[in-house]
């Protein structure tokens, strides 16, 4: 069991820590791939602060719907973590919830965390690649009913890379927290060490098999191993 005091906040990743990377990876992308095409054509002229920031990315002006497409698909195929492309998969993964044919996944213990978390009177937010109207939809679309109440709040790449310490310093200033009083889980240890720079307390988090070759930081292989304690 890790146990952690003077938490006020918990910051969480999504991918690999609440949710299966299989789902993300094996579900969330390849419907979203094989969306982009039809869903830019269908909205040409719907999607102008997007092409905007894409035109502005590759330094080039009035992309064609095609070309637009073929950035998107590069892009992802590149795993690029870049703003618009996280904005119009938000949009295309809403479009598959609402119609039933997504539903998201959440571990059953991260469910049982949360919830043992947020009745304590913990601060719940998400700090994760996807946008945060994705986000939204993944956790208001769950096998155990919509947990988006848990949440005070959502942070994505517009906050800054998850791999630069500064990102959680510009969290904990716009949550008004000392960095200490937060943690931050995530499965990735590039983004454990930016966290960690920043000053907040970290788990990573090893799920499905998976083992970290680092003695660094706590470890947890579920979040019924986590045991968070308020200020005294």
């Amino acid at each position: 069991m890790i146990e952690l005091g003077g938490i006020r906040a918990v910051v969480t990743d999504i991918e690999g820590t609440t949710s299966s990377l299989a789902f993300v990876k094996d579900v969330l992308f390849p419907y979203a791939r094989r969306s982009i095409p039809a869903f830019v054509g269908d909205h040409e002229g719907q999607l102008g602060g997007i092409e905007r920031e894409i035109e502005t990315i590759v330094g080039r002006q009035n992309l064609s719907s095609s070309e637009i497409v073929g950035i998107l698909l590069q892009w992802m195929d590149e795993d690029r973590k870049i703003t618009p492309l996280k904005s119009l998969q938000g949009m295309i993964w809403k479009t598959g919830y609402e119609s039933g044919e997504l539903q998201s996944h959440v571990y059953e213990d991260a469910v049982r965390g949360l919830r043992r978390w947020h009745a304590s009177g913990l601060r719940l937010y998400v700090y994760s690649s996807g946008s945060v109207p994705a986000q939204k939809l993944l956790f208001a679309h769950t096998a155990y009913g919509d947990l988006l109440p848990l949440f005070c709040g959502y942070f994505d790449t517009t906050t800054g890379s998850k791999l630069e310490s500064a990102s959680y310093a510009r969290i904990a200033q716009a949550l008004t927290l000392a960095s200490e009083s937060m943690v931050f889980l995530s499965d990735h240890i590039g983004e454990i060490r930016a966290a960690a720079a920043a000053g907040l307390q970290t788990i990573l988090l090893a799920r499905d098999g998976n083992e970290p070759d680092t003695t660094e930081f706590p470890i947890a292989r579920s979040f019924d191993e986590i045991a968070l304690k308020g200020p005294v």
